[in-house]
């Protein structure tokens, strides 16, 4: 006989419960306290937000945290991003994992105690999808703005490879190392350029208010001026009449020159040209984008990066469009099976002195050493020319400035010399 299956109750089904608002940002100040958890007697320390400390010690009390110390923690600001910060998390990461701190943790403690709001925000975002499985290249991939492709391959390489905390420390020495470049080759430039700033500050700011008092006692004296002075006198006219005009005028000449040049490549890289075959500058230049190039390409292939790829990477970090492209031709030619050595000497923009260590490279088997070296030798040629160009600019800047404010002083008084001459 056929068994009657009995029929299954269903259970009723549930409705649907409405999805949880998300919760709002708790607002106010952060504390940071070290007190004693009266359940277990342990010390605890930690973060707590609150409107003030009276409700930050009734809040832990309720934690049932007996509150030993507690200190109010400066906000952080919204800054920009640099390169500087990239460099500084880079180095404290590394310092953390080679101490044997969780990735996660290091992360942590790296971006809740930076100054930086916005860096503590980037850094966040990172770990949240590192611990949802994302490989640090790829979730570092996802802000090119502040991590460029070279960072992210020798993340990647370091992953792949189980050496990450190694890489690191590479990558932050190459980019501690970067950074002083930068800063040696902006020192050269900025101490010419605050000068002629304020050279021109200094000028309009006599054509404005100082020259047109000595025209009002010229006119009520009835003299004849000087060809020189009269040439000062309407050039202090027409600021005094357009000096409002004048000075939008030079201010968005400058604004506007550098947003055309920035967002013109063709522009930028005649620019680039020119910064190479300046005097004085040009050899620093020439010389930190050596430098800069010979590390990327020795760090990154030291991390077992493939040579197109290093060479992809390089292009972009050299700083300078010239070398880029040439970068880029060289990758092209390495690509065809043709040697490094060969593209940098078909390239025609490499000192022989580097072109022959990258061959010895190449022939030991030992490209990364000799491109270190090369960058070793260039930066502190970069160093040196920075100094000698320091000693050489400062009387240089005399000279000028003091020539330009001494016509005008001539031009001013020169009229009252005249004057003695009639009356004697």
């Amino acid at each position: 006989m056929a068994t009657l299956k009995k029929p299954v109750k269903k259970a009723p089904v549930k409705a649907k419960r409405p999805a949880a608002k998300p919760q709002k940002k708790e607002r106010g100040n952060r504390y940071q306290f070290e007190g004693r958890n009266l359940q277990t007697e342990s010390i605890v320390r930690g973060e707590v937000v609150a409107r003030n400390e009276e409700e930050a010690r009734q809040k832990l009390q309720r934690r049932q945290v007996k509150v030993l110390q507690i200190v109010k923690m400066k906000k952080a600001k919204n800054k920009k991003i640099t390169s500087a910060d990239i460099a500084v998390f880079t180095r404290q990461l590394c310092t953390m994992m080679k101490a044997g701190l969780p990735l996660m943790q290091a992360f942590d403690i790296v971006a809740k105690g930076h100054s930086n709001a916005s860096m503590t925000n980037l850094l966040m975002s990172v770990r949240a999808d590192v611990e949802q499985g994302t490989s640090m290249a790829d979730a570092f991939s996802k802000h090119p703005k502040y991590f460029s492709k070279f960072y992210c391959n020798l993340v990647g390489a370091g992953e792949a490879g189980g050496v990450l905390d190694s890489l690191l420390d590479k990558l932050a020495t190459y980019m501690e190392k970067t950074e002083a470049i930068k800063k040696k080759v902006k020192s050269a430039l900025t101490y010419p350029i605050a000068i002629l700033v304020v050279a021109v500050v200094l000028v309009i700011v006599m054509m404005m208010f100082v020259l047109p008092e000595f025209k009002k006692v010229y006119d009520s004296m009835g003299a004849k001026l000087p060809p020189l002075t009269e040439f000062m006198m309407g050039i202090s006219n027409a600021f005094v009449a357009h000096g409002a005009l004048i000075i939008i005028g030079l201010v968005g000449t400058v604004a506007g020159g550098i947003f055309i040049v920035k967002n013109s490549p063709a522009l930028q890289k005649k620019l680039d040209a020119l910064l190479l075959k300046l005097p004085i500058f040009g050899d620093i230049v020439m010389k930190a984008t050596i430098a800069r190039w010979s590390r990327t390409t020795a760090t990154l292939f030291t991390a077992g990066v493939p040579l197109v790829e290093v060479l992809d990477s390089v292009a972009g970090a050299s700083g300078n469009i010239i070398y880029e492209e040439a970068t880029n031709e060289i990758r092209s030619k390495v690509n065809q099976g043709i040697s490094l050595t060969s593209g940098m000497q078909a390239a025609q923009i490499f000192p022989n002195m580097v072109v022959q260590m990258a061959a010895i490279g190449e022939e030991a088997g030992a490209l990364d050493d000799m491109l270190n070296k090369v960058a070793e030798f260039y930066e502190e040629e970069v160093d040196t020319a920075v100094e000698t160009l320091s000693s050489l600019m400062e009387p240089i800047i005399m000279v000028v400035l003091g020539g330009i404010v001494g016509t005008i002083l001539v031009a001013m008084y020169l009229p009252l010399f005249n004057l003695g001459q009639v009356v004697g």
